[in-house]
């Protein structure tokens, strides 16, 4: 631990920890960062030996920064604005204006662009993910399947004078809605993600099931969108029964008992809204902020990969 200045504290007496500074806290005792950083390390550049110019920032701190803008939504101006307004902030990335400035927003854009360029959002969450089963929250034999519609600007006011290409439209009950689709594989006893994938709305979601079991499922529990997957989910899961709920058609609908089953599927088929109720309302990643389906699919990774660190916290520090 550094040395703290008087930029740190100055002079103030009566002061309370606020949420957001135990909430950083949490999650700078429960995160791997030497992991995480050796993933990254070979594609970070490094200084040569008596070459002119600024040094790099930390790949660390460049981290932290990274997580920083998916806790709190912030673009990449906002986020330099926010290391220099907050002070929990600045804490966590362990910088001290007393001994140099905050990195800049280019800087900032940069280290995202390298996460992107060689699909480190991807690996940073299979890692999260090796280090909860190493903490014993290991999957367990039973997935839920979901996914869920992320908004895109869907203006023309830019220069091309038209909407992404890579997003889609798509309806939903009677409401039109234009962005990307993430999809998830949840484990069904401890909530956390263990497959994602992200494609354009018009995607059907049954089309991606493949992607999201892991194979040794005895379990599958999805809504009515997955119904009439029987063969597809013996074939990537040959030991899973297939508690997906059943759908009715215009000349059959659903009998009582088949209601009442649906009923009990979905206690269990809930738990897979838990994380998106984190990305989206908690993280606020419920828009995306950036043209192209691969930069977005990138943020979703690292998003999911936080959000199974956020909903086990508690169970990590006590292991801390």
């Amino acid at each position: 631990m550094r040395q703290q200045s008087f930029a740190d504290e100055g002079f103030e007496r009566y002061r309370k920890p606020t949420r957001r500074e135990i909430f950083l806290e949490e999650m700078d005792r429960i995160i791997p960062w030497k992991e995480l950083c050796e993933v990254i390390e070979p594609f970070y550049p490094k200084p040569a030996p008596g070459q002119p110019g600024r040094r790099p920032v930390g790949l660390e701190r460049m981290l932290r920064i990274h997580f920083l803008q998916h806790w709190f939504n912030l673009s990449d101006p906002a986020m330099e604005e926010a290391l220099y307004d907050s002070r929990a902030m600045r804490r966590f990335a362990g910088i001290d204006l007393g001994e140099g400035p905050a990195p800049d927003e280019t800087t900032i854009l940069h280290f995202r662009h390298l996460l992107e360029a060689h699909n480190l959002g991807e690996r940073l969450f299979v890692l999260i993910g090796q280090y909860l089963e190493e903490n014993g929250l290991k999957v367990s034999r039973g997935t839920i399947v979901d996914a869920t519609i992320i908004n895109a600007p869907s203006s023309t006011k830019n220069r091309e004078k038209k909407r992404d290409p890579e997003m889609h439209q798509t309806k939903k009950g009677n409401q039109w809605y234009f962005g990307m689709k993430a999809h998830v594989g949840v484990d069904s006893k401890t909530r956390l993600i263990h497959s994602v994938a992200a494609t354009a709305a018009n995607v059907h979601d049954s089309q991606m099931l493949p992607d999201l079991l892991h194979g040794e499922e005895t379990r599958v529990w999805g809504d009515s969108a997955y119904s009439g997957q029987t063969d597809v989910i013996r074939k990537h899961a040959p030991r899973a029964a297939d508690f997906t709920q059943r759908k009715g058609a215009r000349n059959r609908p659903l009998s009582e008992e088949e209601r009442a089953k649906n009923r009990t599927k979905s206690k269990v088929r809930a738990r897979g809204e838990h994380p998106f109720l984190i990305i989206k309302r908690i993280f606020g990643f419920d828009k995306i902020r950036y043209r192209g389906l691969y930069k977005n699919a990138n943020r979703l990774f690292v998003a999911c990969g936080l959000a199974n660190l956020y909903m086990v916290r508690r169970r990590l520090l006590a292991v801390a």
